[in-house]
């Protein structure tokens, strides 16, 4: 399966990501633009979305409508800030939708 991968988050978080050549979506994680970006992310149809999870909060209102789908298959990344465990949060529900078994909270 090919497809696109889309990064969302602050600039410094998303600076890396470009010299690897993904799509990156620049936002300050306190404006509008956060929800904006992560619609145009969902029309634009990526395979991944790698979101900051200083953000993911916010974007999670817009990823969550395609939770049953396949795809996007979206990942949060800590990043520079404290961790506020909804990484671990939505990669134990990834899980728990992949496999069945809820292995974070046991």
């Amino acid at each position: 399966m090919e497809g696109k991968v889309a990064v969302i988050g602050s600039e410094d978080f998303v600076m890396p990501f470009t010299t690897l050549g993904l799509d990156t979506f620049a936002v300050d994680p306190d404006g509008d633009e956060v929800i904006e970006s992560a619609q145009e992310i969902i029309k634009a149809k990526y395979a991944m979305v790698v979101v900051a999870e200083n953000i993911a909060r916010v974007t999670d209102e817009v990823f969550s409508q395609t939770i049953k789908d396949s795809l996007p298959c979206v990942v949060v990344v800590p990043f520079t800030t404290e961790p506020q465990g909804f990484s671990t949060e939505s990669l134990g529900n990834l899980l728990k939708r992949s496999i069945g078994i809820d292995i974070v909270n046991n």
